[in-house]
């Protein structure tokens, strides 16, 4: 097989095999300004002295070409002192109260030498005032690395501040001067002040898990939203206000910080990939009138013809706003210009409840709700005020997305406190909250227990959502299953004909410390199931999440962020577009990659042909770095290894060659190269196949039959699927008698003309083959549907009870005349006289009623050989 012209020359599998380098995490920290002077002594000595903290501190510094990198370093001989190493002057340069990270390189080589030796550097704040910073025990003949991280004392005078580097103190070296006082050389020293990262170096979800969803950031709140297959998830963006210390620890999550949303999105809900941040709110934000960007919630509508997609927020506990976007990813802009829900929205507040967590609906008919607030807690401690606050509304959104119309209706959930969300299953409304913890007032034992997710039924998505509309319990709070409570929220999504539930917890949190919380939460996924009667079957919270819905397609580009399980990355995103995702999507990659760390990919399907090569775009960034492709898990042996062997901070594309791996397997990525540097960044994966392929997505439609035929007084949820197993799909676009359509929209049949429609699925994959799948279907009418149809509008108020009355009366003479078996005439004629009502405005205005009507009317007249009076 001949391969693409790639930048650096194939390797084969067969020759490379090894094990996993030992994993060493990273000091926790980003580099701030050096304030070391001539760190690297590639100008000479300018800088440093020997200490001479005392009279006996004595030493000679000396430049060397031996350096760990560079062309130079020091060499410190003829010491006296375990006190008189290479030392620099930082007065005026460090501050007290204030916290460092530093690092230097250290090298001894004297025979007579232990085998091993320990090295300090350490900080002289005058007289007798010494702190050691960092350490190493580094093996004779080799470079060590001291690094660590330390706080100045509030108190510490500064005015003397000096830093050297060392081996232990002794009182009298001279008695063993080969153990205290051997020659050594040091390079690469570096000081900085501490800036946290938030890069998370701990194991934060097992190989085989599906909980936590990701592992490498937070993410709360989740709001789940499926569009063509892949269900994206919405989150509020913990991870902007995670700031560890030294130690590793974050504070406490206060939220306010956070305005922005994170967005991650599967089509297995295994594999998930990381498409970044949306800056929402602050004075980056695309809505800068708004502070913050909490419980985002998602969905998209047909406007004017374009699909748009609405990415409603809360502004802390104050308001609630929405952004617009042209893809579930955007890109985003605010068309509204002010916040959506406030205080002087009709019926909205009541002067306690908050204005937030927005869960967005839309029904079958088109028609969008907004369900809203939470709180409420008056500080009666009354059992109402506790059991039944009547904090969250529903309130009826404008045919564009942005606006409301109408006043905002209470929501009386029992124990109700916030996390308002709302979805449809056959034909019932399902409205699940967070509970609250209790008010102070005595907790009705008849209601759900307090943290928990609760949930009511109802015939409409305005209710009425009265207390005897409860119905149970989903989800009890993440404390009985992970050891660490905190607040619940939640969202359900159907995908491929299964219900799923979406929750948080501090599971990743917990394993960065070893068990303590501070309130950064990571996204759940868990199976939902109902009993017989609709009915909610409870969910219990595991780390197992959820089976594979798909193999990963593994022909095609695949972007590197798409992970099932890691350890010790970050992602950022870069310039450009997507080359998954497209033009809409921005463009992530995997960062911070050090020597052992680790990405995967879950159930990747390689088919009885083969991957005979794997590509990796990458941007190299330190030399002598390599990426070994192991299946299976992460210490199983090496079936491909690429060299990163290119120009360094320039992005290329290097391929290995794969012994034609079949079947399904998960795929490990292992990194390695020089410690303690980052050693490149990974844009995107690709594999090739010996087999091309040459065969379209698979096409499924649901919700009508090719030739089927349908009265027009009924709906239509016309649906699609589009699978490839080979390279993947890449888009999925349908029309409806050549108009752009939305897979899962219901249509009422009466808004399309009778007769003929056609629906026309088109699929394209990764590899350039397309699908286009033609549902063909017939909108009818008859006696039965006219009926249904004026019951139908004076249920949706398009037309009042007299009038329905008297139009039944008429078309009661029709269905009269055809049991009689009159003659055809006969029947038309009582049909004109049918017509005739519908014509006189006294019994019906609406015009979509009166036209629909005398359509179908028409209709009848034709279907029994006459033609209809105009």
């Amino acid at each position: 097989m001949k391969l693409r012209s790639r930048f650096a020359a194939i390797v084969t599998a067969a020759a490379m095999v090894g094990g996993l380098s030992t994993l060493v995490a990273a000091p926790v920290q980003a580099a701030g300004p050096e304030l070391i002077v001539n760190g690297g002594f590639e100008n000479g000595l300018t800088g440093w002295f020997p200490n001479n903290g005392n009279a006996t501190d004595t030493a000679t510094l000396a430049p060397t070409t031996d350096a760990y990198s560079g062309s130079g370093a020091v060499v410190v001989t003829q010491r006296a002192t375990t006190g008189s190493g290479p030392m620099q002057d930082l007065s005026g340069k460090v501050q007290a109260g204030k916290t460092y990270s530093v690092t230097a390189r250290v090298k001894y080589e004297n025979p007579a030498s232990p085998a091993t030796k320990q090295f300090f550097i350490t900080m002289h704040y005058g007289g007798g005032t010494y702190t050691n910073l960092g350490t190493v025990t580094t093996p004779r003949g080799q470079w060590g690395l001291i690094q660590g991280t330390f706080t100045i004392p509030a108190a510490q005078s500064v005015a003397t501040a000096r830093i050297f580097v060392e081996t232990p103190w002794t009182q009298t070296p001279s008695s063993a001067p080969d153990t205290h006082l051997m020659d050594f050389k040091v390079d690469d020293v570096k000081l900085s002040e501490f800036t946290p990262s938030t890069t998370i170096e701990a194991l934060g979800k097992n190989p085989g898990e599906g909980n936590p969803l990701i592992s490498h950031k937070f993410g709360a709140d989740g709001n789940a939203f499926v569009h063509d297959g892949r269900v994206y998830l919405y989150m509020t963006n913990d991870t902007q206000v995670y700031n560890p210390g030294p130690n590793g620890i974050s504070p406490t999550n206060t939220y306010g910080g956070i305005n922005t949303i994170t967005v991650i999105s599967s089509d297995d809900l295994v594999n998930w990939v990381d498409h970044g941040e949306i800056p929402v709110a602050g004075p980056n934000g695309i809505a800068r009138y708004a502070g913050n960007s909490w419980a985002p919630a998602m969905e998209s509508k047909i406007v004017d013809g374009v699909e748009k997609f609405f990415l409603y927020f809360a502004n802390n506990g104050a308001a609630t706003g929405v952004i617009v976007g042209d893809s579930p990813l955007g890109p985003w802009r605010d068309e509204r210009g002010s916040l959506l829900i406030t205080g002087a929205t009709p019926g909205a507040s009541n002067g306690v409840n908050w204005l937030f967590d927005p869960g967005v609906f839309i029904d079958d008919d088109g028609q969008g709700y907004l369900y809203f607030g939470g709180g409420g807690d008056d500080n009666s401690d009354s059992y109402e005020n506790t059991n039944h606050p009547k904090s969250t509304r529903v309130i009826r959104l404008g045919e564009n997305m942005t606006t409301t119309v109408g006043s905002a209706e209470v929501i009386d959930g029992p124990l109700m406190f916030e996390a308002g969300h709302v979805f449809k299953r056959a034909g019932k409304y399902y409205y699940s909250y967070s509970s609250n913890f209790g008010f102070g007032g005595p907790i009705d034992p008849a209601g759900p227990p307090t943290g928990a997710i609760a949930y009511m039924v109802a015939d409409h998505p305005m209710g009425p959502w009265t207390a005897d509309k409860y119905k149970g319990v989903i989800f009890r709070n993440p404390g009985n299953f992970f050891g660490a409570g905190g607040n619940n929220h939640q969202s359900v999504f159907e995908l491929g004909g299964e219900y799923y539930f979406t929750y948080h917890a501090q599971t990743l949190n917990r394993r960065i410390t070893g068990g303590a919380t501070q309130g950064f939460r990571s996204p759940h996924i868990a199976k939902l199931e109902f009993n017989a009667d609709g009915t909610i079957k409870e969910v219990l919270g595991t780390y197992d999440g959820v089976a594979k819905i798909r193999d990963l397609a593994p022909y095609r580009v695949i972007e590197a962020e798409t992970i099932a399980w890691q350890q010790g990355i970050a992602t950022k995103k870069i310039d450009g577009a997507s080359a998954e995702f497209g033009a809409q999507a921005p463009n992530l990659v995997l960062h911070d990659v050090d020597n052992g760390d680790w990405t995967s990919l879950a159930s990747v399907g390689f088919g009885d042909e083969g991957a005979t090569a794997v590509t990796a775009k990458v941007r190299p960034l330190a030399a002598g770095s390599k990426i070994e492709v192991r299946l299976g898990s992460r210490t199983a042996p090496v079936v491909a290894t690429i060299p990163v062997e290119a120009p360094l901070n320039a992005w290329t594309e290097l391929t290995a060659e794969l012994d034609g791996v079949t079947g399904v397997h998960d795929v490990y990525f292992t990194y390695s190269g020089p410690a303690g540097t980052d050693l490149f960044e990974i844009d995107s994966w690709a594999f090739e196949s010996q087999a091309p392929d040459e065969t379209g997505p698979a096409v499924e439609v649901s919700g009508a039959e090719d030739g089927g035929e349908y009265g027009d007084s009924g709906d239509l949820t016309l649906g699609w699927t589009a699978d490839d197993a080979e390279s993947g799909v890449k888009t999925v676009t349908a029309t409806l008698d050549g108009e752009p359509v939305v897979s899962g929209t219901a249509h009422a049949l009466y808004e399309l003309a009778l007769g003929e429609h056609v629906l026309t699925v088109t699929a394209d994959d990764n590899a350039g083959n397309r699908t286009v799948r033609t549902v063909r279907f017939t909108v009818t009418t008859s006696v039965e549907d006219v009926s249904a149809l004026i019951d139908r509008f004076a249920a949706e108020d398009k037309t009042n009870a007299s009038s329905a009355v008297r139009l039944h009366k008429e078309l009661d003479r029709v269905v009269a005349a055809i049991a009689e078996e009159k003659d055809a005439k006969k029947i038309i004629k009582v049909i004109e006289k049918f017509k005739s009502g519908v014509k006189d405005h006294r019994v019906e205005a609406d015009e979509i009623v009166r036209t629909t009507l005398l359509r179908d009317a028409d209709a009848l007249i034709v279907g029994w050989g006459g033609t209809p009076r105009t």
